[in-house]
């Protein structure tokens, strides 16, 4: 492990400059933490201290990663087959930001991965004291915990307790999601890249249900997938308006009350839209203070979700061929990526 971590860090020095060496060592330190707290999930079930309940979660795991593979073609390797207990609600922190009048979320560059959307942190502490850095910067910031994540296949990913007592559908829904990383990854194309990740586990789920799911487990799934599906739609219609405010040309003080009114009449519109949902509420924070960072972190997991699903549906359901057209969307540049698809590249939302 200690030659692992010496190797990585001189890596990123190469890539990145020292200044950057400190969130370098803490991402390589808190990876390193998670691969020696994994332990095989076989052992685990068969140690006597292991609580019954966690058996029996565990159990229901890996029947769930043999589906992903089997049913679904996902990777058959290691991933999600192990288990770790972080001590800790959350795996990561991830830091979103967006200037004061742009929809367009800040990048941040690193080796293998490319330019993504975030910056990810192993403590809170780390990730609320660079959203301050960002803030005083003047930015837009949204810091959100985050319960699972995906090394792309480097790593042998491990179950984790941040979200291995979630109801089945949702640990299922995460393990689909994060073994499609290891499909397809498109480098500096956040959006791309979490909306096919979307697609796939909302199929998964689908397939899963109809398979193992009981009435009330359907009925859940179906009522969680169109709250999801609602508030995504206002969301990002919200986002494509301040998109076109923040392209006119008025003084910054006019700005400020025009973009403040916008994310008003968000707030007005999410509460009607709540009523309806009998008292869930687990989208109330996400729109208790709105802003670009929190709108952009919403879209990068919803915003192609309906064009991946029109292109499964083109395949008649054939998983392998809608991987391998991923794939193949993957390979081009990102304008005629999003044409492929049906959607308006980014750089057509570009603000001011």
């Amino acid at each position: 492990m200690r030659k692992l971590a010496l190797t990585l860090l001189a890596c990123a020095s190469l890539a990145a400059g020292c200044s950057s060496l400190s969130y370098y060592y803490q991402s390589i330190e808190g990876q390193i933490d998670l691969l020696q707290k994994r332990e095989q999930i076989a052992k685990v079930v068969a140690d006597p201290a292991t609580s019954p309940a966690l058996k029996k979660r565990l159990e229901q795991v890996l029947a769930i990663r043999d589906f992903a593979s089997r049913e679904l073609q996902l990777p058959d390797n290691k991933s999600y087959r192990g288990y770790a207990d972080l001590q800790r609600p959350y795996v990561v922190w991830n830091v979103f930001a967006a200037a004061e009048f742009s929809i367009k979320p800040e990048q941040w560059c690193f080796p293998i991965v490319g330019c993504v959307g975030y910056r990810g942190y192993f403590t809170q502490a780390r990730a609320d004291a660079f959203a301050q850095e960002l803030r005083e910067r003047g930015l837009d910031v949204f810091v959100g915990g985050v319960p699972a994540y995906s090394t792309l296949g480097w790593f042998d990913d491990p179950v984790l307790n941040t979200f291995v007592n979630y109801p089945g559908h949702e640990v299922a829904r995460l393990i689909f999601h994060e073994l499609a990383h290891q499909v397809m990854y498109a480098r500096n194309d956040t959006e791309f890249n979490e909306s096919f990740a979307v697609a796939v586990e909302l199929e998964g789920v689908a397939r899963w249900i109809a398979r193992y799911g009981d009435e009330k487990m359907r009925a859940d799934v179906a009522g969680a997938q169109q709250r999801r599906a609602q508030f995504a739609a206002l969301v990002l219609k919200y986002r494509r308006e301040l998109g076109a405010l923040y392209r006119t040309k008025v003084a910054p003080a006019e700005m400020r009350q025009r973009k403040a009114a916008t994310f008003d009449a968000l707030k007005q519109d999410y509460r009607t839209l709540r009523a309806e949902w009998g008292g869930y509420s687990g989208y109330d924070r996400l729109l208790d203070d709105p802003n670009n960072a929190k709108l952009a972190s919403i879209s990068f997991y919803n915003a192609l979700v309906p064009q991946f699903q029109q292109v499964l549906a083109k395949f008649d359901g054939d998983l392998p061929a809608f991987y391998a057209e991923a794939r193949r969307l993957a390979t081009l540049d990102k304008d005629a990526r999003y044409r492929a698809l049906g959607a308006a590249p980014p750089e057509d939302e570009e603000s001011l």
